[in-house]
């Protein structure tokens, strides 16, 4: 029965659900949130790991009720500190590997995991809003996030400038996203705080999806209006010229 009982133990953590913060919090603590943070920014392959969810879970177990909701705590000191190392950490690791192999490291066939879309995304970010401004807002953009950072080093973004801007949004996306975890916990009484959860991260995950939204939106409207505009100007041309 003890061996059944230590096998069962050891294999507990291996059960852990990648996509579910309080999962990856309740088994690795901060290791578990640094890893995620550092992954979903610097290893490509990581965009599918739940990164603004996980602040904001990682922020509500920081505070009073953590206990309560989470049945873990978890410092937040070490959350505003080491969260945005990770995560400057990541995508300048990101950068490297960008710089280092260039296009080839996304010369693979499509799959349920890799898309070449996923990377057209994030150099179409980087040229609209220009690198810097690019470098800080893909932050906040699911997949972006993951894909923007070795496309800035394939475009030969110097890594002093990414560095700088790197900085900047990922200790503005992380340390606000926790916080404001952290501070919702403690204005929802805890009685009723599990009741508000999902709606939050969804409205979260809405926000940081409304750029990609509304470049859809803009997208759909130039098809629309591209075969509209075309049959005017067909009209146009096939009407008689007006006798003087």
């Amino acid at each position: 029965m003890g061996d059944v009982e230590s096998v069962r133990a050891a294999s507990e953590p291996l059960a852990v659900n990648l996509l579910d913060p309080k999962s990856l919090i309740d088994t690795f603590g901060l290791v578990g949130v640094y890893a995620v943070i550092f992954a979903e920014t610097g290893l490509f392959f990581g965009f599918f790991l739940p990164g603004d969810t996980m602040l904001f879970i990682a922020g509500i177990a920081s505070s009073a009720v953590a206990q309560h909701l989470l049945g873990t705590q978890l410092s937040l000191p070490a959350l505003l500190v080491g969260v945005p190392i990770a995560a400057i950490a990541g995508a300048q690791f990101g950068h490297f590997l960008g710089a280092r192999f260039g296009r080839a490291m996304f010369d693979r066939p499509a799959s349920r995991l890799f898309k070449a879309q996923y990377v057209d995304k994030a150099e179409y970010y980087f040229n609209k809003f220009g690198p810097a401004k690019a470098v800080v807002l893909a932050r906040f953009i699911p997949v972006v996030r993951a894909f923007l950072n070795p496309v800035a080093g394939i475009l030969e973004m110097p890594w002093q400038k990414f560095l700088l801007w790197n900085v900047v949004g990922g200790v503005v996306w992380t340390d606000g996203i926790i916080l404001l975890g952290n501070r919702t916990a403690g204005v929802i009484p805890p009685s009723i705080i599990d009741k508000y959860l999902l709606p939050i991260i969804a409205a979260i995950v809405l926000i940081a999806l409304l750029p990609l939204l509304r470049e859809l939106v803009k997208r759909l409207l130039a098809r629309r209006r591209g075969p509209a505009e075309q049959a005017s100007d067909d009209d146009t041309d096939s009407q008689p010229a007006t006798r003087r």
